[in-house]
């Protein structure tokens, strides 16, 4: 089987899918993978054979336009539009010389769906989130104002549309694009348990648990308890990383911080706190008894499968959705203030009650007996039969 794959530019919708694709692929399908030169070398060694995105005025690499698309659903949809149009001549001829059997696309990457709506090649969405339908969309924090400013929009959103049906994309509307429904083909990578509102979606979804990778390199624990703290690999926070520091300067854990892509300098450590710019964060998880997290999907779902009980400080509405189900299973502890001794605080609730860690373990427990790479693969292979 042919395969072609779209993600978007992110590490955190690029990672969870390179299992499946080197499941497939071992098995001699061949995966098609849209992406982004920053991405090639994983997905090489994952098997994909790489098709490059760079260089196609592609606006969805702006990081300035990333951080406005979810605020501004005109705009996110007039970044959608030019997005596919930059890509369409290209696609086109990738499509007539591949001749996928199947096209697989991230379910933002809104460009693979239209792909196989308009030349009717059977689709799957691969959804990193949680999947999103109107009774789950209500973990998203989206006020009245958003609301009324949709509303506001409409008229500059249909313009944009117009766009896509003069290149022959047979879209109606732009809920025809972005919601998926209960007649799509999806796989979604957490557990029926760890997703809100589970029982509303249809047997199309498929929930295979999180892609996790080995530990690489063992980490070295040295105390009795150790904190981890990573914002992502995105999220730029020196206040919160210094007040963590003032938070944990005179107690027995062994911390550990993660800054990603934080260009930070800390001075004057203490001999317990070890500050990194990239870390495995399998790794740590293994030894790690508490977890401070932005509750992006990816890292939350580490920390769980790991069974360590998190501290919730997320920055964007999705990350507020993982928070939110996390504290509702009583794997973790919302953090309320990002002071010092709010901080610790939240911490030693963790570490001094059971229950987190007992609510964690079982979250791990059902990502372990989701279907994982296996079922996803079957799934995949059962739709063009």
């Amino acid at each position: 089987m042919k395969i072609a794959w779209f993600c978007i530019p992110a590490h955190g919708h690029t990672n969870p899918t390179l299992g499946l694709v080197k499941e497939m692929t071992a098995a001699g399908h061949e995966i098609y993978y849209f992406t982004f030169e920053q991405f090639r070398a994983k997905l090489e060694a994952a098997g994909a054979h790489v098709i490059l995105c760079d260089g196609y005025d592609f606006e969805m690499e702006d990081k300035e336009n990333a951080d406005r698309v979810g605020k501004d659903m005109a705009f996110a949809t007039e970044l959608l539009v030019s997005s596919t149009l930059a890509l369409d001549a290209m696609v086109a001829e990738k499509v007539r010389e591949i001749s996928p059997d199947l096209i697989v696309s991230d379910s933002v990457a809104y460009w693979g769906k239209l792909t196989a709506m308009k030349y009717g090649i059977p689709y799957v969405s691969s959804t990193t989130t949680f999947a999103f339908n109107e009774q789950s969309s209500r973990y998203m924090k989206q006020g009245i104002g958003s609301l009324i400013k949709m509303i506001f929009s409409m008229p500059k959103i249909n313009k944009q549309l117009r766009r896509l049906q003069d290149k022959g994309y047979p879209v109606k509307n732009i809920l025809e694009i972005v919601k998926n429904d209960n007649a799509t083909n999806t796989i979604v990578y957490t557990s029926k348990y760890f997703q809100p509102c589970s029982d509303s979606f249809s047997d199309k979804y498929h929930f295979v648990g999180p892609s996790i990778r080995p530990v690489q390199q063992p980490f070295e624990k040295t105390a009795e308890k150790t904190v981890y703290i990573s914002l992502g690999t995105v999220v730029k926070n020196p206040a919160f990383y210094q007040n963590a520091i003032q938070a944990f300067r005179d107690t027995p854990y062994q911390v550990i911080l993660s800054l990603g892509e934080s260009a930070c300098t800390f001075t004057d450590l203490p001999d317990n706190i070890q500050v990194y710019a990239h870390v495995d964060q399998m790794a740590v998880l293994s030894i790690a008894d508490v977890f401070i997290t932005h509750c992006g999907m990816n890292s939350a779902s580490e920390g769980l499968y790991f069974e360590v009980p998190l501290v919730l400080y997320p920055q964007t509405p999705e990350q507020g959705a993982v928070a939110k189900r996390t504290a509702e299973l009583s794997a973790g502890v919302l953090l309320q203030s990002a002071d010092p001794d709010s901080i610790r605080k939240a911490v030693e609730e963790v570490l001094q009650n059971d229950s987190y860690k007992k609510a964690a373990s079982q979250i791990s427990d059902s990502f372990k007996k989701s279907g994982g790479i296996a079922e996803a693969r079957a799934f995949l292979e059962s739709i063009t039969r």
